[in-house]
């Protein structure tokens, strides 16, 4: 199994603690490492496709619909000044969305002068386990996002 199919397993027995809310076609979790506050992840329920291109197009559209509302309900919940999305895969070729609030100045002096992608920041230092909210602040952070999700729905 990989690691998403292992985390939506922990998500069915009710072990997940990053876990907000099912979709119709994916899981919504909240980022084990918070370097960029309210980082959510939109995990797709199967694992049988892993090319977006490769859904079926309702399947897709509704794939890439929950997508959109998860990152709006995240904007809304953190406030942040800019949306970046990221569906990658070639660490985890599981169908995934990565949905990053961002701000001014959380790249620090990376990248571009302090601008750029995500990845621009060093990844030691974006997975450090000082990024890890503590249990109360995940509670609060998973409220707040299921609050705005469920106004969305």
């Amino acid at each position: 199994m990989c690691l998403i199919c292992d985390r939506i397993e922990m998500i069915k027995n009710g072990s997940n603690p990053y876990f907000v809310k099912e979709l119709e076609t994916g899981y919504v979790v909240i980022g084990d490492n918070q370097h960029f506050y309210g980082y959510t992840l939109f995990l797709y329920k199967n694992h049988d496709k892993t090319e977006l291109f490769q859904l079926e197009m309702p399947e897709r559209k509704k794939f890439m619909e929950e997508m959109s509302i998860v990152a709006e309900a995240v904007s809304n919940a953190f406030g942040p000044e800019k949306m970046n999305y990221e569906l990658l895969g070639m660490g985890d070729a599981h169908l995934h969305w990565h949905l990053y609030p961002r701000r001014k100045g959380d790249i620090e002096n990376y990248g571009n002068n302090g601008a750029g992608p995500v990845w621009c920041y060093p990844m030691e230092k974006m997975y450090s386990d000082e990024n890890r909210p503590s249990e109360e602040a995940m509670e609060e952070m998973k409220h707040k996002l299921l609050i705005e999700l469920d106004k969305l729905i």
